[in-house]
């Protein structure tokens, strides 16, 4: 059984179909389901979703860095959401300089990610980290997040996956030496890009994680349609390919990565 560790069913692509889609990917042998927030109200949707499963379908709350321009990160309104028993992590959080409209505006992403690094650490919940660069400075964003968490870990215990990787072994290593997972989306079933195949190679397999990133990053041989969590074996059948290793062993290991991290806590409440 498999877990995608990162779904959008609360956006509206899946406005209509949501249910239909879940009951779709728990009958294609998913253990369960994460629906991540990337704002307020679609963090709220998460949670509202997941409450009518009683188990196998969960939901994490944040703020995405490329809408701190249009919405505020209240602490307090995301710490309440937060408590509900569904919600089993913090994010989608972090650094994205990718988009022109952002570049300058780096110090208030790295303020609204420190704060929710924050909560994360308060409320004793791992954290979901998205990290994208500028076009010209491909590892830079990732970088500065590594500075980050160095800076505020330390002594701290606070656990996390670096959602839909794609940077280059030296940078996987920093991430892992902090103990963060990284997390391979359909992306891998089609990238040519020689430096990610490699890390996946070489990450241990105690620390990845599937996600599909859904409606968006279909996987092969779903590339260019809307993605759904179901899709999350394409992705294990690549990684097995990718490290000659067989579909079972990487979905048993995945699995269990994925209930260490985000269920161990509150797996049984659910």
């Amino acid at each position: 059984m498999l877990i995608d560790t990162h779904s959008h069913l609360n956006f509206k692509n899946f406005e209509k179909d949501y249910a239909q889609v879940i009951e779709r990917s728990l009958n294609y042998d998913l253990k369960a389901i994460i629906n991540v927030g990337s704002d307020f109200k679609t963090s709220k949707r998460a949670i509202e979703i997941a409450s009518r499963y009683e188990k196998g379908v969960y939901a994490t709350v944040g703020l995405h860095p490329i809408y701190i321009n249009q919405k505020d990160f209240d602490f307090h309104s995301f710490k309440k959401l937060a408590t509900s028993e569904k919600v089993i992590a913090i994010g989608e959080t972090g650094l994205d300089y990718y988009r022109n409209e952002v570049q300058s505006e780096k110090a208030k992403q790295k303020e609204i990610f420190l704060k929710q690094t924050g909560l994360a650490y308060e409320l004793n919940l791992p954290i979901i980290l998205h990290c994208r660069s500028e076009k010209d400075d491909p590892l830079g964003a990732y970088k500065e997040m590594i500075e980050i968490l160095q800076n505020f870990i330390k002594d701290k215990n606070l656990k996390g996956v670096i959602h839909c990787f794609q940077a280059n072994w030296k940078i996987a290593k920093e991430f892992i030496k902090l103990g963060f997972y990284l997390g391979f989306t359909g992306f891998v079933t089609f990238t040519k890009d020689e430096e990610l195949i490699e890390v996946v190679k070489k990450t241990p397999l105690d620390r990845i994680l599937l996600e599909t990133d859904c409606p968006f990053l279909a996987p092969v041989p779903y590339r260019g349609k809307r993605c759904e969590p179901w899709h999350t074996k394409f992705i294990a059948e690549k990684i097995a390919k990718i490290k000659k290793l067989s579909f079972q062993k990487i979905a048993k290991a995945t699995t269990q990565n994925a209930e260490k991290l985000f269920l161990s806590i509150r797996f049984q409440k659910a």
